[in-house]
């Protein structure tokens, strides 16, 4: 066993440091649930109701250099330079910190006004079949343990509506019970289970006769054909009195479900009795029936996305950014706390505490105002060089690397990053990551073009030329890459995996719902 030495350089960051960066690549979303958190975690942080006093108030026009409000922060080994700071801007701006300060009527009124919006704006929960079946149960008389009963059933309806369970022999299942943290590569195998397995299952006795009533209940709940147990149950729930042909859809579903697909009407025809026509009206109803009838409805949240930033075009041609954060909560350190540390009367330990919790407002307030300062910055760059794409269409787009707009902003390379990152904006040609500004390209008779606009079916490079770009497809469509694109102003867009994304403007997500 031989020791050595060795010398090298380690980069230790700062917890500020860190705490920015994180706070950088926040999206809006999660922005607001850090800084809720931070409410609930930090005592010395409140949130300051928005008034009509506070867009009249002003700052000193020309403070002088004995105010540490007008200096940049130093991070000293204690902190004290940044303690002053905030004793003199408690000390100019009391208003500011007083957590006594009430709005007006007027403000109030704008105030309950923002709330509003804000909750209209809310992203709402789809709702899946289970919750559309259990809030139809409300309108059936039934005693509570028959209720309790038909919620059991309700639980194993499968997202295509049918009574289904757990397949045990399915590896992926049996892998889901051993490791509950296990990701599904593929969804679990379901099987139909017999009414006195579900007896089994229900946490009180019951007979299979009592599951089977409970059973016979969701089938008359809407869609039509909920809680079956196969595809042919499923069709029959559909077929009404006022159906057309009625026994003769019956039979056919009952007796020659397999015949249809196939076309075989003379073995049809022989068998039920019944011409050619009538039979071809029946089998018309039943094409017309649905064979899943949950599909109407999802399980999962569809994701939603917040632009963080929005770009308009004003009457002179210049685009104007604006962040879209005006209703992230407004936080302040409280002024108790703050009179509170410097109170000599205060224990040490006490002291030591309230100076971690103001350092740790302070930071969180900076982190947030640099995460504005930033982003505005960086896509006020990206917007400078893409504005052939919101002018004349994504076929336009330019080559664009980070380490230009790092240079332009002059910041890192790492921070461009950060800010892109999981960042939407709004423009007027429709709702954009922003990471689909940036792409390679190819210098084409010394012009520089970008790869999406070269994918051209002809094979002509020539700029001006017929080019199919990633766009070019129809709005809403993906290229071979999976990035996230579609030329549209619509609510929808076509997400990495190909799900859908909906997207909603600074004007509301209600209408994305």
């Amino acid at each position: 066993m031989t020791l050595s030495q060795r010398m090298g350089q380690v980069q230790i960051m700062a917890p500020r440091m860190i705490q920015s960066m994180e706070i950088l690549q926040m999206p809006i979303m999660d922005l607001q649930e850090r800084i809720h958190q931070e409410l609930l975690e930090n005592p010395v942080l409140e949130m300051k109701e928005p008034s009509a006093e506070d867009a009249d108030f002003e700052a000193p026009a020309a403070p002088d250099e004995r105010d540490p409000g007008v200096k940049e922060l130093v991070i000293d080994k204690n902190n004290e330079l940044d303690f002053d700071r905030l004793d003199a801007l408690s000390r100019d701006y009391g208003d500011l910190f007083n957590e006594e300060h009430r709005p007006s009527r007027n403000g109030l009124d704008e105030e309950i006004d923002r709330k509003h919006d804000a909750m209209q704006n809310m992203a709402s929960r789809p709702q899946s079949l289970q919750d559309y079946l259990l809030d139809q149960l409300g309108f059936i008389d039934m005693d509570s343990d028959l209720q309790r009963l038909v919620r059991h059933v309700i639980a194993h309806i499968d997202d295509n509506g049918f009574l289904t369970v757990p397949d045990e022999t399915d590896p992926e299942y049996r892998r889901m019970l051993a490791d509950p943290e296990y990701k599904l590569a593929q969804p679990i195998r379901r099987r139909q289970p017999s009414l006195a397995e579900m007896a089994m299952t229900f946490d009180e006795p019951v007979t299979p006769e009592q599951v089977e009533e409970a059973l016979f209940l969701v089938q008359k709940l809407d869609p039509p054909g909920v809680g079956a147990r196969d595809l042919k149950e499923c069709l029959l729930l559909q077929v009404g009195p006022d159906t057309i042909h009625r026994d003769l859809v019956r039979r056919l579903i009952l007796e020659h479900l397999e015949d249809i697909p196939h076309n075989r009407l003379p073995a049809i025809e022989r068998d039920t009795g019944a011409d050619l026509t009538t039979i071809k009206e029946a089998i018309e109803v039943i094409k017309h029936l649905n064979p899943r009838p949950g599909t109407g409805f999802t399980s999962e949240s569809i994701p939603y996305v917040v632009p963080d930033i929005a770009v308009d075009r004003n009457e002179d041609g210049v685009y104007e950014i604006k962040l879209l954060d005006d209703w992230l909560p407004n936080v302040y350190i409280s002024k108790r706390y703050i009179e509170l540390y410097k109170d000599k009367g205060s224990s040490q330990e006490m002291r030591d505490y309230l100076k971690r919790k103001i350092q740790s407002a302070q930071w969180l307030q900076e982190s947030i105002e640099q995460r504005r300062n930033t982003l505005e910055k960086v896509t006020r760059a990206i917007i400078e060089h893409q504005k052939g794409f919101l002018e004349k269409g994504p076929e336009h787009i330019q080559p664009l690397k980070m380490q230009q707009i790092a240079d332009q902003v002059g910041v890192h390379v790492t921070t461009v990053s950060r800010a892109v990152d999981d960042k939407w904006v709004q423009t007027p040609r429709g709702i954009f990551p922003l990471k689909r500004f940036f792409g390679g390209g190819k210098t084409v008779n010394g012009e520089e073009i970008a790869w999406e606009v070269m994918k051209q079916t002809d094979g002509d490079h020539r700029p001006g030329g017929q080019v199919e770009s990633a766009f070019g497809r129809g709005a809403g469509g993906s290229d071979e890459r999976g990035r996230v694109s579609g030329e549209t102003t619509d609510d929808h867009e076509v997400s990495a995996d190909g799900g859908d994304t909906v997207v909603a403007g600074a004007e509301g997500l209600d209408g994305c719902a």
